[in-house]
């Protein structure tokens, strides 16, 4: 019997592991449907000659955003510029940009996981930190679909009110996103001030450093000018 345990144990264990799935869909009818977070933004770091990539998932009829900001970078050459692309889930591009920061925005036309890359292969020794800010909104934010025979009818009071929310929630959204842009600015400009004051202290610390070398250069040399040796014949 010992056996026949280790032996199901050592099945269960080559088996398939238990790890959840991010599947946009349930088996059951009755269970809701499975939704990840609809938007992120945060930074990572792309070590030198590598390729960080990232997936979304989106219903169809969506609103896919997605924007980024190079806050640093290092190497020789010192180039902030990271190529980002965005693919759809059957693997077509749908948009790039090779700049400092960019946006790439487009509607949902298919559902499924959409693949956002950023690569850092052109600069081979260097790393950068770059600031993501991506997701997906949907008109009304209701991805459920009203049935009509069902639903009950509100009164004209109510769906005023409901109309008002809906819109705050937009306009709320769109600030949301604004602001976060307006913080990947922010970040970037504070990394570039600081680069910029260590440079300038670094600077002026050689600078002052030649001036007193130079200093006690001339007074060394001027003191060997006047310097008299000392004769040997007696003096009357």
């Amino acid at each position: 019997s010992s056996m026949l345990l280790l032996a199901l144990l050592a099945l269960g264990l080559l088996g398939p592991a238990g790890c959840p799935k991010t599947e946009p869909l349930s088996r059951s009818s009755d269970e809701p449907l499975f939704r990840g977070a609809d938007r992120y933004d945060f930074a990572v770091v792309i070590h030198a000659g590598t390729t960080e990539c990232f997936w979304q998932f989106a219903h169809q009829s969506g609103n896919f955003f997605f924007s980024y900001e190079v806050q640093w970078a290092t190497g020789i050459t010192n180039s902030r510029n990271v190529l980002a692309t965005v693919s759809d889930p059957t693997g077509f591009q749908l948009g790039a940009s090779q700049h400092v920061r960019g946006q790439i925005n487009f509607p949902t036309k298919e559902t499924g996981f959409y693949r956002l890359c950023l690569d850092n292969r052109q600069n081979h020794f260097g790393f950068m930190q770059v600031y993501l800010n991506f997701g997906v909104y949907y008109d009304g934010f209701n991805m459920e679909k009203e049935e009509l025979a069902e639903k009950k009818q509100l009164n004209d009071t109510l769906e005023a009110i409901g109309v008002s929310i809906r819109k705050l929630q937009v306009h709320i959204f769109h600030m949301w996103r604004f602001y976060n842009f307006a913080r990947m600015r922010k970040g970037a400009d504070s990394f570039l001030l600081e680069s910029n004051y260590h440079y300038v202290n670094w600077w002026s610390m050689a600078q002052s450093c030649v001036i007193v070398l130079s200093g006690v250069l001339q007074l060394y040399f001027l003191k060997r000018l006047f310097n008299v040796q000392g004769s040997s014949k007696p003096r009357c």
